[in-house]
């Protein structure tokens, strides 16, 4: 039997970014339950009143504080180590029989100067790389004979440190990247281990995203 708190939860739920905002507590609820009104009364079939929506708005942000401030604190307080690195380029190609071959060449390559940047990833279709820009030639050299379907350059990389914790809580990634996306941050790739994950965006966002990913980490220390 559908309820008016379950209306709602599942009405917010729906709405990332206003999910954020009541956690927060930066929503008038009276005016959020106003809004809300005609579509919950769809929903219940019935008309409702708006004191109700209140309460039960009031009630799920408790729930959410609760969530965010007692759950995900202990992974955001103990975020380690933040490197940036920029210069970086991506090429994705289509993956071909030869294609792990060819990335051994690289890697053989890369190996010569520990201080480039790789990483890969390989999806069902395709292989994304992206190392430092001054090595661009050298993929371009290598995969010459691979279907390249894209090349982007002007990128940097975020690379985040996670306790082990992490794996064991919901909502971690969930969290850091939705105050990424509130920040207008459009990231171009993730690429993730089991306690670190990395970010790549273009260099001109790249002191956006340290800054929210570096308050998520200073707010929960204090």
């Amino acid at each position: 039997m559908k309820t008016i708190s379950s209306v709602v939860e599942v009405y917010i739920k729906q709405k990332p970014f206003l999910l954020n905002s009541i956690s927060q507590g930066i929503i008038n609820l009276t005016s959020l339950a106003r809004l809300m009104m005609p579509e919950i009364e769809r929903e219940l079939g019935k008309e409702v009143k708006q004191g109700a929506v209140v309460m039960a708005l009031k009630r799920l942000s408790e729930e959410l504080d609760f969530r965010i401030n007692h759950k995900l604190v202990r992974v955001l307080k103990n975020i380690g180590e933040i490197t940036v690195r920029s210069s970086l380029v991506d090429f994705a190609f289509v993956i071909s029989d030869t294609l792990l071959e060819n990335q051994v060449k690289l890697i053989s390559e890369i190996n010569k100067n520990k201080e480039l940047f790789y990483t890969s990833s390989r999806g069902v279709n395709e292989t994304n790389i992206i190392v430092s820009a001054s090595i661009s030639d050298v993929v371009e050299e290598i995969f010459k004979k691979e279907k390249q379907t894209h090349k982007v350059e002007n990128l940097s990389s975020i690379t985040v440190k996670l306790p082990e914790v992490n794996i064991t809580t919901p909502g971690v990634f969930y969290y850091i990247f939705q105050r990424l996306a509130w920040e207008g941050v459009i990231i171009h790739e993730v690429i993730s281990t089991t306690n670190e994950f990395t970010v790549i965006v273009n260099d001109n966002q790249i002191d956006t995203a340290f800054k929210v990913i570096k308050d998520l980490k200073n707010a929960n220390d204090q």
